[in-house]
């Protein structure tokens, strides 16, 4: 894996009208924060498909740049050993290939890793690092040493994402302890955590909920409590934080609405596409944007995703606006303190308090690039929806 570099795929004379500056192609061997910001919309694809390395070779191609092979919830107990067979010749055949994407796999038990990177021990691989369902702080820590076992058996840098989805995270009377020793956990590996990601839909299966898709993650308010007790105890930004990453949206097919769709119509009028909003609505699409725009304001950075048709809309959210981006600057130049009227004349921007958010918009205008003055999110998500 050479590197990724978001929106590649669009030919020049589209991105020069999209982007006022394009999107930096990042590496692995870049800050990990940088690269944490780079996931934008992870796909998870399940580890038994026969046609799996030329799957995850056509969604890199089309845009996609992170990648999960999933050996766990998305394999039967019955195709396990075959499914690991798959992902091991997967990545030895994608490895002789610059991959623009990279690419991840979700462990199914303890012994995944050490088999994994003994099996590619000397070859030529994809392998960018783990992701660790239900990861607890009792056993947590083994998963962390096996990724730093095999990063130093593959003589290459290899990241663990812990997804933080265990009944001990959801359950009020053992969360704050349960979070405060992963936090000492993490924190001891730092260099090997790539992100923590948040896995809502066990949370909610061991409530017996299932949102419907006329709800986001917020409106379940047991969850968007745990939700809101990681952000503050992992996305501090003293140094002892992390990136932590968005839950999945589990729908895209078409059904009989309850509510209202949640996605105005004005931007789409002013961008003469009204019946691309209405493709996205048909397509329970607004629910996932809506979901999205949440995302961002408690926190959270890029999305799991099931379906490629997700992808366009995590991606271009995640692009700067013009507005965001001048905000951003006058912000990060301000060395005195105090306060000034935007530069758009609706806000009021406060130097010190705004600092933290200013550094991590100019850390995304590096992975996604800032939008052409005028340019929305409608002009990505209609550019990306036509390739």
């Amino acid at each position: 894996m050479t590197g990724i570099q978001h929106f590649h795929h669009l030919d020049a004379a589209l991105r020069a009208r999209l982007f006022w500056q394009p999107p930096e192609k990042i590496s692995v061997y870049d800050h990990p924060r940088v690269l944490a910001t780079a996931l934008g919309a992870t796909l998870y694809i399940p580890a038994d498909r026969r046609d799996l390395s030329t799957t995850v070779a056509r969604r890199a191609s089309e845009g996609i740049s992170s990648m999960v092979l999933d050996l766990e919830d998305a394999v039967d107990d019955v195709r396990a050993d075959a499914a690991m067979d798959n992902v091991v010749t997967t990545l030895q055949e994608l490895g002789a290939d610059s991959l623009p994407a990279l690419l991840f796999v979700r462990v199914r038990s303890d012994r995944c890793i050490p088999e994994i990177a003994d099996r590619l021990n000397g070859k030529m691989h994809a392998l960018a690092g783990f992701v660790i369902p239900k990861f607890e702080a009792a056993t947590g820590g083994r998963f962390l040493r096996q990724t730093e076992d095999a990063a130093t058996t593959l003589s290459r840098r290899l990241y663990c994402m812990p997804v933080l989805e265990s009944e001990r995270v959801l359950f009020q009377e053992t969360r704050d302890a349960e979070l405060a020793e992963l936090a000492d956990l993490l924190g001891a590996h730092r260099t090997t955590v790539l992100a923590v990601r948040v896995g809502a839909t066990d949370m909610c299966g061991s409530l017996g909920i299932r949102r419907d898709r006329d709800h986001t993650i917020y409106d379940v308010k047991a969850v968007a409590e745990v939700i809101a007790a990681i952000v503050n105890r992992f996305s501090r930004t003293d140094g002892t934080g992390f990136v932590v990453t968005a839950p999945v949206w589990e729908y895209f097919a078409d059904h009989e609405r309850l509510f209202r769709p949640l996605l105005r119509a004005t931007p789409f009028r002013d961008h003469d596409a009204v019946r691309f909003r209405d493709m996205l609505v048909s397509r329970d699409l607004d629910g996932l944007l809506r979901e999205i725009s949440l995302d961002r304001a408690n926190g959270l950075v890029g999305k799991t995703i099931i379906h490629p048709t997700h992808v366009a809309a995590v991606n271009a959210l995640s692009v700067v606006t013009s507005e965001e981006f001048r905000d951003a600057t006058d912000i990060a130049a301000s060395t005195t303190g105090g306060v000034s009227r935007s530069q758009y004349r609706n806000k009021m921007n406060e130097s010190r308090p705004h600092r933290m958010w200013a550094r991590q918009v100019l850390q995304r205008a590096r992975v996604f690039g800032v939008a052409n003055d005028g340019i929305t999110f409608v002009d990505f998500l209609t550019a990306l929806a036509n390739r």
